[in-house]
């Protein structure tokens, strides 16, 4: 008797880990290699898989500059990830390229998603239908360090509120070998990292013209606006001497390396900015103009589902991908990277509104443009070369801003479906 009550119990047991591995299921999360990032989601996969222990998620990351092709080779042969981050800016390649399904509305309500995150959510909409969600949202603002500001005989909490005051202050603070070569630059001049966006949505408007018409169809740049833009962004290296495009590779290199009294980034920067020890460093708003006008950029990096993604695995998504759009998941991603929760009421805490380095970034949100790209990658490295053609080869601004603008609408023409 003993000997059978033994058998059933192991057989009873062996039944439960049988189905408890049937109902087991394990999904892949893909992101671009970025360390606070990287860490950030490895902490919340943590917390889910407690939660959720029928679930497993395997995290797989790859370089910025490879991820897109990683992703879009993988749907192509079948694999790939069940839930993916990507840029707000590469939708419209992302669903042309039948990559991402629809949030399904059940579990994700758009009256919900409405009404609880910032509005710039809307560039993850397409017709009916929403293809992400982020968890955290960003904006622009300067950053400054305080010890090169001290040394240049500047009020090191009296951070520049104008575009005057930005110039005048970098001019103070940089320096250059008997040569001429730049050794310290005032602020830092990189069109590849953040220079792109300032130029496109702020500096354009604050000198009284808009980037793009038709819901950012048509380039609408090539103006008298816009060659004020490109004229003063360009004189700051040509004419002012404050920095140099290409100076120790990266502007956030030179800004980390003490090299840089100032420059633009953005909120995913203060993780690794938080790192630095050999100096205090501040971030302000982003200076107005003479006559007080401000604008900023405002982007993110949302997380979708695979069109591939079906039966268990999909109902894991949905899980994984409620999680990490929930308001406990963005208060440890604002504490790991950085960036702001793109939820409003877990953004616009009294305490993040007084604090010294997220409250720029909060206020610079209400005065933000998010341009909906049609081809990022693309539209990036228009504005980029267009640059170049000026600092490098010397080509007069006007005839290089004519050709960009030519360029970028041929790019926005062939992305149209």
């Amino acid at each position: 008797m003993r000997k059978a009550t033994l058998f059933a119990g192991l057989v009873a047991g062996f039944s439960t880990f049988a189905f408890n591995a049937a109902q087991a299921v394990e999904i892949e999360y893909w992101q671009y290699v970025y360390e606070t990032r990287v860490k950030a989601m490895d902490q919340l996969i943590a917390e889910f898989q407690k939660a959720n222990p029928d679930i497993t998620v395997k995290q797989v990351t790859f370089p910025y500059a490879d991820y897109q092709t990683r992703v879009i080779a993988a749907n192509m042969s079948g694999k790939g990830p069940d839930v993916m981050q990507l840029f707000y800016g590469w939708l419209d390649k992302f669903t042309t390229g039948g990559i991402l399904q629809p949030l399904p509305k059940d579990t994700f309500p758009h009256d919900k998603i409405e009404s609880e995150f910032f509005p710039i959510v809307s560039a993850m909409k397409r017709g009916d239908d929403y293809y992400g969600l982020p968890t955290a949202v960003r904006s622009l603002a300067l950053f400054y360090n305080k010890k090169l500001f001290t040394e240049a005989g500047l009020d090191p909490n009296n951070p520049p509120k104008t575009l005057d005051e930005f110039v005048a202050a970098a001019q103070k603070i940089a320096k250059h070998d008997a040569s001429g070569n730049i050794t310290v630059e005032g602020s830092t001049l990189d069109m590849g990292g953040q220079d792109h966006q300032w130029w496109r949505e702020v500096l354009i408007r604050q000198f009284g013209g808009a980037p793009y018409t038709d819901g950012d169809s048509k380039v609408a740049y090539d103006s008298a606006a816009g060659l004020k833009a490109l004229n003063f962004y360009t004189s700051l290296q040509l004419e002012k001497k404050i920095g140099q495009a290409g100076f120790m590779d990266e502007g956030q290199a030179a800004f980390r390396g003490g090299k840089a009294g100032m420059t633009i980034d953005g909120t995913f920067r203060l993780g690794s900015f938080k790192t630095i020890k050999d100096f205090e460093w501040g971030v302000t708003e982003l200076p107005a103009n003479a006559e007080g006008v401000r604008s900023n950029y405002a982007s993110y990096f949302a997380n979708g589902i695979s069109a591939k993604t079906t039966g268990p695995k999909l109902e894991a998504a949905k899980k994984f991908l409620t999680y990490i759009s929930s308001p406990e998941a963005m208060d440890i991603w604002l504490k790991t990277v950085g960036e702001l929760p793109a939820r409003r009421s877990a953004a616009l805490t009294e305490a993040n509104l007084k604090d010294p380095i997220y409250g720029p970034f909060l206020k610079g949100l209400d005065y933000a443009h998010t341009t909906m790209f049609k081809d990022e990658a693309a539209q990036r490295q228009n504005a980029i070369d267009m640059v170049n053609r000026i600092l490098l080869e010397k080509q007069p601004v006007e005839a290089s801003l004519k050709q960009a603008a030519e360029a970028e609408q041929e790019i926005i023409d062939a992305a149209k479906p």
